[in-house]
């Protein structure tokens, strides 16, 4: 979990992933001042993006 959105870091065999997925999205999201956070269970993945706005 704490490598989770480093580059280069994957759970797969080798070849079949890059490890550059929550990277990039991590990096998109900041871009957007918003924030992206992950809880994980045995079997359950969540995240969570939060985007202020302004209204």
């Amino acid at each position: 979990m704490p490598r989770i959105f480093d580059p280069f870091f994957t759970t797969k065999p080798a070849g079949e992933g890059t490890g550059w997925g929550l990277d990039i999205v991590k990096k998109v999201v900041e871009k957007h001042s918003a924030k992206i956070e992950v809880r994980s269970a045995i079997g359950q993945r969540t995240f969570t993006v939060s985007i202020s706005i302004a209204i």
